[in-house]
């Protein structure tokens, strides 16, 4: 099915970069089915992050989120299978012009409203352990809404 226009699906695409790996194991079945299992992951770990913008040079990856401003309001969606109810949280980070925090917003519910701080240069996304220890991931969507 094609992206409708201003909405944007992310994949867990590279293998290595941004995950946790100590003790994971790790199992690609489809671009849409990531599997993970962890038995000993501590609650609050970031698993997974993307980033709307990088250093290539540094991280030898391409950004994998699509740029977003504090102007527009999004909806997100979160494609998870959890062992755990409500075992994975995606937070996402703002982040200024040179780096610093802008402010950051915890999605524990399958959907949610985002609207990122008008200071947004950049941001990431991370999945974090809330007491999962398996899991399939599918996807996340971020989609443009209309001007309210």
């Amino acid at each position: 099915m094609p992206e409708q226009e201003g909405s944007w699906t992310v994949y867990w695409d590279e293998y290595a970069s941004g995950v946790y790996l100590y003790g994971s194991e790790l199992e690609f079945h489809a671009r849409d089915d990531v599997e993970f299992r962890n038995d000993l992951m501590p609650a609050g770990t970031v698993i997974k992050s993307w980033y709307s913008m990088v250093n290539y040079q540094g991280r030898r990856v391409e950004p994998s989120l699509p740029i977003i401003d504090g102007e527009g309001s999004y909806h997100v969606s979160l494609d998870i299978d959890c062992d755990v109810p409500q075992g994975i949280f995606l937070r996402f980070v703002f982040l200024g012009k040179n780096g610093e925090e802008a402010g950051s917003l915890v999605m524990d519910q399958p959907e949610m409203d985002l609207k990122c701080p008008l200071k947004t240069y950049s941001y990431e996304a991370q999945l974090i352990c809330a007491g999962a220890h398996a899991f399939h991931f599918h996807s996340f969507t971020i989609t443009e809404r209309g001007q309210e």
